[in-house]
């Protein structure tokens, strides 16, 4: 895992680039402390920098790496796997490998392959490859955006990094904020291939640019190289119950033993739910000696799984290390860490405490884990999949099932479920129906249009989000498909890479130099996983039922008949000394003196907001202003880092 950032100006290189290469390089050391690499080569106009997290091939894996026949430059962040197997068969038609770098495969694949060899690269990636001889630079990044890649280019320069503050680095990117994107991050989701910053992009996940020259400008090509295929309704994989579960089992087997694969100890990442213990179980399987297992442990009940967990690590004779976070530690100067390396606002602390998490990770000399990130999105783990089941297939409606599926999910009001229906026209047209997953943060968002500006809604015009992230659907993957394939597509191509990847994922975890591994992410998985029958996926009201059958062997009998339970930490208005904590931050962001400055906000209306936050009894309320204040502070909290350059985390003190 790694850090990378780039500058490719082939009309008009500037001679300062090897400074401003060196200083976005800076902006990444947490993403590669082992060591840093450069490529500078002023005929060509490209500068390529590279952060070293060393895992495989620890002595000689450096980037970037070179093919000077091909006259190829790489420089990638991620893991390839089956990359030994690969080389073998390469090395055997005659290609050269100059490291035993995973990363160096993919090369070769491209000499061979062209542009199609993304097909043949397994894994979490995102690298930068510079063709000079077809003066081609070629950036792309993962099926289903682990791994960050952002760009900004003009008409003679792209300009790419790991993060936004790389890109921020260099003098030539623009700072502008996006009024647009500062809304939909106060309603939690994003249009895919936004940042908060104007024409700073992300690259989508399964996608590349082709970048290259026609005449004396640059010109580009996005291409999508992968997509979840969902099949139409009704051609859905025909096996029996016991085929499905045993090719769940052997798919899921092999990418956890891959992802093993390493030249530093693996650990495992372990909560109370299924997919966690699942991969542990599996690990613990493979692997010879214990595996060693992280569990956080929050301190309230209603939302600590940590005896679950325990329950599992014993049964699997796993050695287990608790980390217990309490209220003072997701607050204060956490919060406005976990801000700096997400680059995004969020709406629980739950990203917080796996920051605290992947340090003590870290602090105990480990490098890699493996996470159970995926599952819920491919085997029909959420209860809004559920319910959008129950809602819209005619073989599962049932107003009991609806009851149930409320009463268990209550504490989550309010971010995991909407306690009322509500729905919007633009997604009526593009999916048939209002996907429940997004409802919650409908509601949220005709709660926090009252309180912004009118200097704020005046810029915003008559721009809708809702329309703009319904839009952004690819409407012939959507059309004759079965609502739950409906749903967790788009759940997958929006909140998957913009939440759980980001600031529950990656972001947070390479804060302190973890490289994260969701196995159930590996595409032959969910490539299999999307060509179930719905009913093989969600059963009788039970979520990821074949992946439950697949495990039940491995998994205590507790949590083989538990329900889905959301991994989330506790609300602020949960408890009285997390109230408490964020008041320190509300008082430091959202001052009068703060809130006129950003401009975001009507102050009145803000101040309303948080002074009246304990005077209601209802939960869902609660949360929802929970989350609300979350989103504010940190967008003003953004403000004052991203407006400094170079941006750094010492400009949050």
């Amino acid at each position: 895992m790694c850090g990378i950032a780039g500058v490719w100006s082939p009309f008009r290189f500037d001679k300062n680039n090897d400074k401003y290469i060196h200083q976005m390089a800076a902006q990444l050391l947490h993403r590669g402390p082992d060591g840093r690499g450069f490529h500078f080569d002023t005929k060509d106009g490209i500068a390529m920098a590279h952060t070293r997290l060393s895992i495989i091939d620890l002595n000689s894996g450096e980037q970037p790496i070179h093919d000077s026949q091909a006259q190829l430059t790489l420089t990638a962040n991620g893991e390839f796997y089956d990359y030994k197997r690969i080389r073998g068969l390469l090395t055997a038609e005659g290609f050269s490998f100059s490291t035993k770098s995973d990363s160096e495969i993919a090369l070769k694949l491209y000499r061979k392959y062209g542009l199609s060899f993304v097909d043949h690269l397994r894994g979490e990636f995102a690298f930068a490859l510079f063709d000079a001889k077809n003066q081609q630079l070629i950036l792309v990044r993962d099926r289903f955006g682990i791994r960050p890649l952002f760009y900004h280019i003009t008409g003679e320069s792209v300009y790419y990094g790991s993060e936004i503050k790389s890109l921020l680095a260099h003098p030539h990117v623009p700072s502008d904020i996006s009024k647009k994107v500062q809304l939909h991050q106060m309603m939690q989701v994003m249009v895919p291939g936004d940042s908060l910053f104007e024409n700073i992009h992300a690259l989508k996940p399964g996608h590349m640019l082709i970048i290259g020259k026609v005449g004396d400008r640059i010109s580009v090509t996005e291409k999508c190289y992968w997509d979840a295929e969902f099949p139409l309704n009704g051609e859905h994989a025909v096996r029996s119950d016991q085929q499905h579960i045993e090719a769940v089992r052997e798919t899921l087997i092999e990418s956890v033993a891959l992802r093993l694969e390493a030249d530093v100890p693996v650990a495992c990442y372990l909560s109370g739910g299924i997919d966690s213990c699942s991969i542990l179980g599996m690990a613990s399987s493979i692997q010879q000696s214990p595996v060693k297992a992280f569990t956080i442990s929050f301190d309230d009940e209603r939302y600590d799984e940590a005896s679950i967990a325990t329950e599992m690590a014993e049964k699997c004779n796993a050695d287990q290390d608790i980390l217990r976070v309490s209220a003072s530690d997701l607050y204060g100067k956490n919060f406005e860490k976990a801000i700096w390396y997400s680059e995004r606002t969020f709406y629980n602390t739950l990203g917080i405490a796996k920051m605290l998490m992947s340090k003590h990770v870290t602090d105990n000399q480990f490098k890699v884990v493996i996470t159970g990130e995926g599952a819920d999105e491919f085997f029909g783990g959420y209860a809004a999949f559920k319910r959008d089941m129950f809602i819209h297939d005619p073989a599962y409606q049932t107003e009991t099932m609806e009851a149930l599926l409320q009463a268990s999910n209550r504490v989550f009001s309010g971010s995991v479920l909407a306690e009322k229906t509500v729905s919007h026209p633009a997604f009526e047209e593009v999916m048939g129906f209002t996907p429940s997953w997004i409802q919650p943060w409908m509601l949220v968002l005709e709660q926090v249009k009252p309180l912004l500006s009118d200097t704020f809604l005046d810029l915003l015009g008559e721009y809708d989000p809702i329309g703009a992230i319904a839009y952004s659907l690819d409407k012939s993957k959507l059309d004759g498909r079965h609502p739950l394939d409906k749903a967790q597509y788009s759940w997958i191509k929006t909140m998957l890479e913009g939440q759980i990847l980001n600031w529950g994922g990656d972001r947070v975890d390479m804060a302190n130099s973890l490289e994260s591994r969701p196995a159930f992410l590996d595409h032959h998985v969910t490539e299999l996983a999307a060509d179930l029958p719905p009913h093989v996926r969600i059963r009788n009201g039970v979520e990821k039922w074949v992946l439950r059958e697949a495990m039940k062997h491995l998994l205590p009998e507790v949590l083989y008949n538990r329900e889905k339970f959301a991994f989330m930490a506790p609300p602020a208005h949960t408890d009285q000394n997390k109230t408490q904590a964020i008041q320190g931050l509300i008082d430091k962001y959202l001052s009068p003196e703060r809130v006129m400055q950003a401009g975001i906000f009507n102050q009145q209306a803000i101040k309303n907001l948080y002074k009246n936050q304990d005077n209601s009894e209802d939960h869902t309320l609660k949360t929802r202003k929970d989350i609300i204040l979350n989103h504010a502070i940190a967008l003003h909290a953004m403000n004052d880092i991203f407006m400094s350059r170079p941006a750094t985390e010492e400009c949050l003190v």
